[in-house]
């Protein structure tokens, strides 16, 4: 283990991941100035090291060889050794990430690199053991093999790493293709079904990540093309990750991902950016369909995130680890002797059918292969099925198994929780001000809605500068390090969310004025599309564009659909012409690979099919203007946007000045339908409103 009483540069800085090794015998720098001074001077070359605080993997790393003193001494010798916070720092893990995938065809945390004191890279790795294995180097033979090839052979070195420069640059080049069509939907429904698991669900085999924006594309698909198999894609996927593992029966929210076909074992970790998206995503689910599953699961993701994510303030922590105790997912498995002790004998027993335990345990250990005597609580059917199967009506089962479950909770509650990461994220909370926004509107939820502006005033109030620009982090009184793509992409479309479920104009205000400053600092004049950091960032290997949709949505997808939005929301050409030139940019990569740009291809559905703007004149509390709200947010339209003209609303004709025609009639709630840039007659009948939005 650690000994305590060392300590490294990392004990002043506030990521919690960086302090889990300030106590390490490595002589850890935090990424600046000094540490690549100090390798100029001493001629050494930098072992950069990049995680995350619940990353499962950068434990074992550290355990092995970070906390190792002989290893430590090694490094130390050879090295000028960096570590950063991937979630503080996306924009230096971007670039390196970027040249590990180049180099070796993969990627991942903890990821590797080795590199001059000017930055370039000319070694890339993810974990690495500290003996070595499988006929690849570890920790105590990669040392010194590097050791002697900075010592002996540096021209080598320098001339690998300029290789690797040019191409990264050239990676990062794109041309501006052909203007997309509709029929890019097709395909991408077409890979999709390709790809899915039509037995299990999810998409390809282990391991299976969520990718809720992949589900929420194909519900628009279904929704433009009346394809049900697309809608059929969706719900049992969402059904399948609610019952499995991957969801904590006990205290809910979702994990990071399966390790499995089956989403039975799951890694742990619990992520906030997870939890929006999955919120999204069941939201949508339910519009689309009705099903209250999807909206029982919604409201158990946005409970967890309320109970055990949100600061005092409002805004919301980052992550829960995987591991406690040295062990990943000790926290959440189950014996059979445990749930015996907990709960009286019958329920013990019901609930040992139900969560499908047994003696040996459900699952097997990843690393040996063997049963572990313990179980992963999970459902096989839905419980309307388990309670036919026990004569039982599903409203009696369910609320016995939510007996159960509580009883579970709290004894649960007295092990040694996983490690919080309570950092807070601009960008991860901008997800989350949009999920609870969007639930709250659709199923008419006041408390998530509160609880969304509660977060977005803390964020405005701590991570929101005079000149409007943004931060990235808050953490312990402290908001620092300069704000990227997504955190202005997120943020935003939060505001978008908070604006339709409250109709309170400052927030749309503060979208278009954030969405300004975006644009003024990160926008490419001349091919398009945003860069990952604005041009006073530091400079790395090059501004770098980012759109892939991997396990969270890119800056650039999510910006597709604000600019069309606030575009048809103001009647800003400009804004249109940005997001034509967006799609244009990344056409030909697209089309490639469809299924790598979820969310891209969201926006891709709203530009290129029959979309709507509707306005309501009325007074908001008025029963009519409710009614007519109502039946809108209600439903899954998800190609329109809504605005509400209040009589004594003068902002809201700032910010969309053709809305001062569009007035209550006999002083009564009105709507108007305005479809393809052609606007219908005003409508005071909900019925008729519906039918030409065509639900």
């Amino acid at each position: 283990m650690t000994d305590s009483s060392e300590q490294n540069r990392l004990t002043k800085e506030k990521s919690p991941y960086l302090l889990q090794h300030a106590h390490n015998p490595v002589d850890w720098y935090p990424w600046g100035e000094e540490a690549f001074k100090k390798a100029k001077e001493e001629d050494k070359p930098i072992f950069l090291s990049i995680g995350y605080a619940t990353c499962h993997w950068c434990h074992v790393m550290a355990h092995e060889s970070f906390e190792d003193k002989g290893i430590a001494e090694m490094m130390n010798r050879a090295f000028v050794n960096i570590k950063v916070d991937r979630e503080e720092r996306p924009d230096i893990d971007n670039t390196y990430m970027t040249v590990c995938q180049m180099l070796t065809g993969s990627g991942g945390w903890p990821l590797t690199i080795l590199m001059t004191p000017e930055k370039k890279p000319f070694y890339a790795a993810t974990y690495i053991p500290k003996e070595g294995r499988y006929g690849r180097p570890g920790m105590r033979e990669l040392i010194p093999r590097i050791n002697g090839l900075w010592n002996n052979e540096r021209q080598k070195v320098n001339n690998s790493a300029e290789e690797i420069i040019q191409a990264f640059q050239k990676s990062n080049r794109q041309e501006r293709g052909e203007a997309l069509t509709t029929e890019i939907l097709e395909e991408a429904f077409q890979t999709y079904s390709q790809q899915y698991d039509s037995k299990k669900g999810g998409f390809g085999s282990a391991p299976k990540f969520p990718s809720p924006h992949n589900l929420m594309y194909l519900l628009r698909y279904w929704r433009h093309s009346g394809e049900e198999s697309a809608l059929r894609m969706v719900t049992t996927t969402l059904d399948a990750m609610q019952k499995g593992g991957l969801f904590d029966q006990v205290g809910f929210g979702f994990h990071r991902y399966s390790t499995d076909a089956d989403w039975l074992v799951p890694h742990f970790e619990k992520m906030l950016y997870d939890q929006a998206m999955l919120t999204l995503a069941y939201t949508e689910a339910w519009q689309a369909t009705g099903n209250n599953r999807f909206k029982e699961t919604a409201d158990k993701t946005i409970a967890y995130v309320l109970r055990d994510m949100q600061h005092s303030e409002g805004a919301f922590y980052s992550a829960e680890d995987a591991d406690s105790e040295g062990e990943e997912g000790k926290f959440y498995v189950w014996s059979m002797d445990e749930i015996r002790e907990a709960l009286p004998t019958p329920e013990a027993e019901l609930a040992i059918e139900v969560f499908n335990m047994t003696e040996e345990g459900n699952y097997a250990d990843e690393a040996s292969g063997r049963r572990t005597g313990t179980n992963i609580l999970h459902l096989t059917k839905p419980l309307e099925n388990l309670a036919e199967e026990r004569n039982m009506s599903a409203e009696k089962l369910k609320k016995k198994i939510n007996e159960i479950r509580e009883i579970l909770y709290h004894r649960r509650e007295q092990r040694q929780r996983p490690l919080l990461d309570d950092k807070i994220l601009t960008d991860w909370n901008g997800l989350m001000i949009a999920a609870l926004a969007k639930a709250g509107k659709v199923f008419n939820d006041h408390t998530s809605i509160e609880a969304a502006e509660k977060a977005y005033s803390f964020i405005k109030d701590t991570l929101i500068r005079e000149d409007g620009t943004l931060l990235h982090r808050f953490r312990e009184g402290e908001s620092a390090i300069r704000a990227h793509t997504d955190d202005y992409a997120f943020l935003i479309w939060g505001l978008l969310e908070l604006y339709e479920a409250t109709f309170n104009t400052d927030y749309l205000e503060d979208a278009v004025e954030l969405n300004n400053i975006f644009i003024d600092r990160f926008w490419d004049g001349k091919q398009g599309g945003f860069y990952f950091t604005d041009e006073e960032s530091e400079e790395l290997l090059g501004r770098k564009k980012e759109v892939y949709d991997g396990a969270i949505p890119s800056g650039n997808s999510v910006a597709l659909s604000n600019l069309l939005r606030i575009g048809r929301m103001t009647a800003d050409v400009d804004l249109e012409t940005k997001a034509d030139e967006l799609m244009r940019l990344y056409s030909s990569q697209v089309k490639r690979a469809p299924t790598g740009f979820g969310q891209f291809l969201q926006g891709v559905y709203f530009a290129l099919t029959e979309s709507y703007e509707i306005v309501i004149a009325g007074e908001r509390d008025d029963k009519a203007t409710q009614d007519m709200l109502n039946r809108v947010q209600s439903n899954f339209i998800p190609n329109k946007v809504i605005l509400l003209h209040e009589p004594g609303d003068s902002k809201i004709r700032d910010l969309a000045p053709y809305v001062k025609e569009q007035r209550m009639v006999d002083d009564k709630t009105a709507a108007y339908v305005c479809r393809n840039y052609s606007c219908e007659m005003p409508t005071q009948d909900p019925r008729k409103v519906m039918n030409l939005l065509k639900i």
